[in-house]
């Protein structure tokens, strides 16, 4: 009897423990207006190139370049705005490239902000009046993740979208198994 009640706690801590190691990482949904005003405040050097980034940002352990929640987002709004049409994958087209290791602008995240916040001459648009302040970071800390310079330090690697899809990092069933040529039945295909 004194068994079953020392192996029945034993699996119950285990299962307390498993649970509590099962918790899905903290985000705020919502940026607090003077957090996001203060996002907004980028300093840029006279040749609107290069910066600081702002001290909040620093403060809040840099949260769009680290934080798996905010580069789904950054995907997201990626391929919501349509910013594959010039800039493709990262491998580019009629925009410049990500991946061959050269930023005209710099690969920092103040120059990613602030070419996207307010555009670049010959041909990048300014998004400052299409996207929060929060969506800027967001969509800079998956475009830098592109790069060349940038290890990716946190996956996109779940969907917190409504819908119920496939999760994006897994293969379809064609790759992970393939039958082989299927022999048709005498029945079936044409006469000889």
């Amino acid at each position: 009897m004194r068994r079953r009640a020392v192996s029945t706690g034993f699996a119950a801590l285990v299962l307390v423990l498993a649970a509590g190691g099962c918790q899905r990482e903290e985000r705020q949904t919502r940026l607090d207006p003077p957090i996001a005003a203060a996002l907004d405040g980028v300093a840029l050097m006279p040749d609107r190139i290069s910066g600081a980034p702002p001290a909040v940002y620093v403060a809040l352990g840099k949260p769009y370049e680290r934080n798996a929640f905010n580069l789904a987002e950054g995907k997201r709004l990626y391929g919501w705005f349509g910013c594959a049409a010039c800039h493709g994958e990262g491998e580019g087209g009629k925009g410049p490239a990500f991946l061959d290791g050269w930023w005209a602008y710099g690969p920092s995240m103040v120059s990613i902000v602030s070419s996207i916040r307010d555009g670049r001459p010959h041909g990048m648009p300014p998004f400052r009046d299409k996207m929060t302040t929060e969506q800027i970071w967001q969509l800079a800390g998956y475009v830098q993740t592109i790069g060349a310079y940038s290890a990716k330090t946190a996956a996109p690697g779940r969907s917190d979208a409504k819908q119920r899809r496939p999760a994006e990092n897994r293969a379809p069933a064609a790759l992970l198994f393939d039958p082989g040529p299927t022999p048709l039945h005498p029945d079936q295909g044409p006469e000889p």
